[in-house]
């Protein structure tokens, strides 16, 4: 077993054993006799994600903050909002290009040292049918996130939303790309957000692949189904399969080593989960009891969201 692979047991020891009547800042905001803490900790306590890469295990997913009424460059709320989560501990953030979100980013974290915390951006995928000379740099683009997200270097840049088990053929040109501007320290890992359990199989199969975002919960939102991808469940009696499926996949990208980041965990805030709070704390549980993610991603539009998933880990790490 490698340093690294210790290293992450140790990790999820410490968030099975880590109590809340310890009084030490865990891995997130903390709950107080039962109230959810209002202020930072001193310093959150900092996870590997790869060897040389620290996370915090709660993240903020930025695709929420970039529809509806909040889509704006520097929409104040939006800020607030990331700002609100950064001053709670939560120190990993995950944009995209497609999320119009880079300079939103920047402005809330201009003020923050940039070793105090993680960024995740993800390069939108060419189309496949677009011959390889004609396709956009991926330099470029990088180039433009770096002065979008006013940093020097990304933590970890992914090919965005992969939903097949040939990304290696259709995208090896991007690949290369990732991999040459992590020589040149533009970026630190790289690898890709999974939106079917094949993508999933290829990246645990593949050495290049260092960091995988995956879709998983327990009521089948916006995961992997028999014919496809599917944002909300088909038939209820195959959603345990299908998060037996995504499960399965998991475990396999666990096991060959590869960093996980959960996301989707709350059904991207639609359908049963979105109106029933039982449901999003027996998702949250679900995944925590995995104990194969590095870290869980969630989207977020309101403080109180915020509040309300930050107790619920806290709980369960407490009580399990």
């Amino acid at each position: 077993m490698s340093d690294f692979r210790e290293t992450t047991m140790k990790r999820r020891d410490f968030l099975s054993l880590t109590t809340l009547a310890a009084g030490a800042a865990t891995l997130s905001p903390l709950t107080v006799g039962g109230q959810v803490a209002t202020h930072a900790p001193d310093e959150p306590v900092w996870l590997p994600l790869t060897k040389d890469i620290k996370t915090t295990y709660i993240g903020f997913g930025t695709v929420t903050l970039r529809t509806g009424p909040q889509r704006s460059i520097l929409n104040p709320k939006s800020v607030e909002l990331l700002r609100y989560a950064y001053d709670l501990g939560i120190r990993l953030f995950d944009l995209a290009d497609s999320y119009d979100i880079h300079n939103v980013f920047a402005e809330a974290m201009k003020d923050k040292p940039r070793d105090s915390y993680t960024l995740v951006t993800k390069l939108a995928l060419p189309r496949v049918d677009v011959p390889v000379a004609e396709r956009a740099c991926p330099e470029e683009s990088v180039k433009r996130f770096l002065q979008e997200c006013k940093t020097d270097y990304i933590d970890v840049l992914q090919l965005h939303c992969i939903t097949n088990g040939h990304w290696t053929q259709d995208f090896a040109r991007e690949m290369d790309s990732f991999a040459k501007m992590k020589e040149e320290g533009l970026i630190r890992a790289h690898g890709i957000s999974s939106h079917s359990n094949a993508a999933t199989d290829v990246a645990s199969e593949t050495e290049w692949c260092e960091v995988v975002t995956i879709c998983i919960n327990t009521e089948g939102q916006w995961m992997d189904w028999p014919g496809g991808y599917q944002t909300q469940p088909g038939d209820p009696a195959m959603v345990p399969e299908v998060v037996r499926a995504a499960e399965r996949s998991t475990k396999k990208a666990y096991d060959a080593g590869k960093a996980l980041i959960a996301m989707k965990v709350l059904g991207h805030g639609e359908g049963r989960m979105a109106n029933d709070p039982e449901l999003r704390k027996k998702s949250t549980k679900y995944v925590m009891n995995l104990k194969q993610f590095h870290s869980i991603i969630v989207g977020f539009t309101e403080t109180e969201h915020i509040d309300e998933f930050v107790a619920n880990v806290a709980d369960i790490q407490s009580n399990g």
